[in-house]
């Protein structure tokens, strides 16, 4: 689950790292009345969506005067704003954080998340801040400084201190740098979090360093016991098949592709998708509807794929271990005849009552196109979606 930029900060701003100040806006007038709460004479309205890129797609605009600032707010509420990271449809633009200008010396780079392969936190620093992190990794990986955090022994301060020398930084700076990192830190073990940016992490002319932007993600599988972290979710900045499937407890994950999948298990549904794409066709899903399914399940898990408007067959593909074969066929059935499925539909079964359940598919008077094996299936779906069968 990730967080809106002005959400972010006040949760840097509860575990003590130094934030430029802001105020979240969900109106014109509010906006406003937030500048000159702030005071100054200049402010920057910034589009608050989950996607990364806001200033190259308009979502960051500097106000030198409260027309200004009215001006930008006009133009982002209600719009969806595209970015590199949004997707064609872009993400819609319900709030903006009106922030005070800073006086910016130089921008630096610093992230935390989680390195599966090392089972570490990684600590990443770099001068080049304000970039995008992934290209000064390509071209310029000696401007990126990182290191690893043990899990028993923690953040150890001889490692700040060696960052902020990489990172060029005076005495003061390093201690601030320290300061910060500890926050981070511990907000990161608390909250259990998958990711924490500040991209930049300013120095401002005065020498101090200040979080300019805030990004953090949350681990899905934590929410249970971060209830106070669930309330800030935003769903209209998340995909709304993706929101259907979690009151279900289905797995979902929508893909650009023709070809549905619908699967159970996560590894199985991996394979479906890298075979269909061996076989020339794009998948539309990733859909795991777990090793339990029901006939309810699967006939809520027809209903999210039909609602894709790309999908031109279907491919379901399951293992009957925990569930039989016999009970997936019936829900198939059903779901195919509530659901009122249009579109071609691709079955492979295998497992407990695979028999039964290829009969019943094949005696249901539908549309529904029984396979021998995954080879097979995906063969035939391909065809289907590309209207050969």
């Amino acid at each position: 689950m990730n967080l809106h930029e002005y959400q972010a900060k006040q949760l840097f701003t509860d575990y003590g790292i130094p934030v430029s100040p802001g105020k979240p806006a969900y109106s014109v007038d509010e906006a406003a009345a937030n500048a000159k709460s702030l005071g100054g004479t200049g402010w920057v309205v910034k589009a608050q969506v989950h996607a990364g890129g806001r200033g190259k797609a308009g979502g960051v605009k500097l106000a030198r005067s409260m027309e200004d600032v009215k001006k930008y707010s006009k133009a982002m509420l209600g719009t969806r704003l595209v970015t590199r990271q949004s997707g064609p449809e872009g993400n819609p633009v319900n709030c903006v954080l009106i922030q005070g200008m800073s006086d910016i010396e130089s921008e630096l780079y610093l992230g935390m998340l989680v390195d599966r392969s090392k089972r570490r936190i990684v600590v990443m620093g770099s001068r080049a801040g304000g970039m995008d992190i992934e290209e000064v990794a390509a071209k310029e990986p000696e401007k990126l400084h990182t290191f690893f955090i043990d899990p028993v022994m923690g953040l150890q301060e001889f490692q700040s201190r060696q960052l902020g020398f990489e990172l060029e930084l005076n005495e003061v700076q390093r201690k601030q740098l320290s300061t910060t990192l500890r926050g981070l830190y511990s907000l990161f073990i608390a909250k259990d979090l998958s990711l924490v940016e500040i991209n930049p992490l300013i120095i401002t002319k005065a020498g101090n360093i200040e979080a300019l932007d805030a990004k953090v993600s949350v681990d899905d599988n934590a929410m249970f016991r971060q209830a106070a972290l669930e309330k800030l979710r935003d769903e209209s900045q998340e995909n709304e098949m993706e929101n259907a499937a979690k009151r279900f407890d289905l797995n979902y994950v929508a893909l650009d592709g023709s070809i549905a999948c619908m699967v159970n298990g996560a590894g199985l549904a991996m394979a479906t998708m890298d075979i269909i794409k061996l076989h020339g066709g794009e998948p539309a899903n990733f859909l795991d509807v777990g090793g339990g399914a029901t006939k309810e399940r699967v006939t809520e898990a027809f209903k999210l794929i039909v609602s894709d408007t790309k999908v031109k067959a279907i491919l379901v593909n399951i293992f009957g271990g925990i569930v039989r074969c016999d009970l997936i066929a019936e829900g198939i059935i059903n779901a195919v005849k509530e659901v009122g499925v249009n579109v071609p539909v691709v079955a492979r079964l295998q497992g407990t009552n695979v028999n039964e359940g290829k009969k019943l598919l094949n005696e249901s008077g539908l549309k529904i196109i029984s396979a021998d094996d995954l080879t097979d299936a995906a063969n035939k779906v391909v065809a289907a979606s590309k209207g050969r069968l």
